[in-house]
């Protein structure tokens, strides 16, 4: 009995240990308290794409956009006010979003004034050969366009029967020379001005034959800008055969706004540089600026001669010109770099980085000043230290519109209020009142152009870009400015107009499509800005690509509501989404 009572007892302290043990185990307990903490931070884990920042789903799986896999999405560590707009940190890197710190002075571009343009033949060394005799081109021995011709070289052969009598007056009058010298010598100075040579002439007389095709001769050397006749075309006597131009000497034509004409004078030195060879600068002087202005777009033209030595210049060539010691801005302004200001036709407005140590930003108005080469005086709206964003400012404009947050689509009055939180959730893009319908009309032209552009880049043809984009020249010329009758609509469609004309005339200057889609970019800007400023009386559609421009994202308009890149053509033809629709 005394056994069975320690067997018992044993047995009880055993069950007793091993209830212990599994019951009031620590470990368990903390792993349980972790798997509950892990369940939590679980629920509350959202999922993005890197290339649609906009896109956040409670759990993992593909971007409804794109089909890309999605990311964690980075958790804020602190709230954002209503005005903010807080990124991702792959966003911030896939954008290549890049801020300056303001400072009060930029005193290396505070005095240079920057101006655009193309270089251009120089017409004053233009020259015309013509033939100086009637008669059918028998053979042309210049094929193309662009041809080096030297003096002296032989440019046609011509069957000239009009040269038949004259030949036979030479050969007469040579046998009676003696007796009738006056005769003789007026016959041969009628064969020159027909500009056969002496020895041309002598040889006619010495053989005494009659000769059926004579040549042509270039008298200047040059270029073949243009060819006028064919082989077998019948050309009257003076009637031009081709035109030369020497390119040794090449004009730089730049646009100069009202505003700016006081400050420059023939003689004045300017640097050139092209897109070509940014690294090469060209110093010259001032030699003509146009007395006519162009009421349109309230331009002018100044006008430089550029030494061509190794034919590098080509005409047609984008130019930048920067003339020091002008402009300016004033002593107490701030500058900041021009691609930091985005222009809603009626305000200029900026991005802040309101938090050091945080991807949040702000928008902010400004009131910008002059030019001064690559930068803007900037008046109002900001202070010495703030720290603005000079790349990707479009990329944060698109994730404030998709997040409904203040943007330049859908803001009225930014204003200083802005830095105390104050704004009217409700405000929309005020567009300019009493717009005439002429000039929309106009405008509307002008748009549908740029769809035709807009469509020869999705279908991957760059000539007929190139073609598209001169026809958009054409139009540009053709909207007449005093329409308007307002001031501010007049100096709101003077500003849309003079980045719209640069990256059009780039566009129409080359046939590489990669280089026509870049400058498409700023084409579709300056087009959004004109209607949402002006009306079309017509609805649009704003479509944007965060992986365009280098992954820093770009928009552009089309008339349906799809998604058909102009960036990548046939590559990534779905690539974006509609985003806005434009009354």
């Amino acid at each position: 009995m005394n056994k069975n009572i320690i067997y018992v007892l044993g047995a009880l302290l055993i069950g007793l240990l091993i209830g212990y043990l599994v019951f009031n185990n620590p470990t368990e307990d903390h792993s349980a308290e972790t798997a509950v903490h892990d369940h939590t931070e679980d629920d509350t884990q959202m999922w993005t794409c890197s290339m649609h920042p906009q896109i956040m789903q409670p759990e993992p799986g593909q971007c409804p956009i794109c089909g890309m896999d999605l990311i964690p999405a980075d958790a804020g560590t602190a709230e954002v006010s209503p005005n903010d707009i807080r990124m991702t940190k792959n966003a911030m890197a896939l954008a290549n979003i890049q801020t300056i710190i303001v400072r009060d002075a930029y005193p290396e571009k505070s005095n240079t004034l920057s101006l655009s343009g193309k270089i251009m033949r120089n017409e004053e060394t233009f020259a015309v050969q013509a033939s100086y005799f009637e008669g059918r081109i028998e053979k042309l021995h210049v094929n193309f366009t662009g041809e080096e011709v030297r003096k002296g070289q032989l440019l046609a052969s011509i069957y000239a029967p009009s040269l038949v009598n004259a030949q036979q007056e030479l050969i007469t009058t040579a046998s009676i020379k003696d007796t009738q010298p006056e005769l003789y010598s007026a016959v041969r100075n009628k064969l020159k001005l027909w500009k056969l040579s002496e020895s041309q002439i002598n040889q006619i007389e010495r053989s005494g034959k009659i000769k059926e095709i004579f040549p042509i001769y270039a008298t200047v050397s040059g270029t073949v800008s243009e060819k006028l006749a064919n082989e077998g075309d019948y050309v009257s006597k003076g009637q031009p055969i081709l035109k030369l131009s020497n390119l040794g000497t090449v004009w730089a034509m730049f646009d100069v706004y009202e505003n700016q004409i006081s400050s420059l004078k023939i003689g004045q030195k300017i640097k050139v540089t092209t897109q070509a060879y940014p690294d090469k600068i060209y110093e010259t002087k001032i030699a003509f600026i146009d007395p006519i202005l162009n009421t349109a777009s309230r331009t002018t033209t100044i006008r430089a001669t550029l030494n061509n030595r190794g034919r590098l210049l080509k005409p047609g060539m984008f130019a930048i010109a920067e003339v020091e010691g002008v402009g300016g801005s004033d002593a107490s302004d701030l500058l900041i770099p021009a691609s930091a200001v985005m222009w809603t036709g009626e305000r200029s407005l900026v991005y802040i980085k309101t938090n050091p140590n945080e991807p949040v930003f702000q928008m902010r108005e400004v009131k910008v000043g002059t030019r001064a080469g690559d930068m803007y005086s900037v008046r109002e709206g900001l202070n010495p230290g703030d720290e603005v964003v000079t790349n990707g400012t479009f990329t944060i404009d698109a994730a404030a519109q998709i997040q409904g947050k203040n943007s330049m689509m859908n803001h009225a009055n930014v204003s200083q209020d802005m830095q105390h939180g104050e704004h009217d959730q409700q405000a929309t893009f005020q567009r300019i009142k009493d717009v005439p319908s002429a000039f929309q009309n106009q405008l509307k032209t002008l748009f549908n152009d740029y769809i035709q552009l807009k469509d020869a880049l999705v279908a991957d043809k760059a000539i007929q870009a190139q073609s598209m984009a001169k026809n958009l020249e054409n139009d540009l010329g053709k909207i007449d400015v005093q329409l308007l009758k307002d001031k501010r609509a007049k100096d709101t469609w003077d500003h849309i107009q003079k980045d719209f004309r640069v990256a059009v005339n780039s566009i129409a200057s080359t046939t590489h499509i990669e280089e026509q889609r870049n400058h498409f970019i700023d084409v579709s800007t300056a087009i959004t800005h004109g209607i949402q400023a002006f009306g079309i009386n017509q609805t649009v559609y704003s479509a944007y690509c965060p992986m365009a421009n280098n992954n820093q994202g770009a928009s552009w308009l089309t008339l349906k509501e799809e998604v058909r890149n102009p960036y990548f053509g046939a590559s990534m033809l779905n690539c974006g989404d509609i985003q806005e629709t434009i009354q």
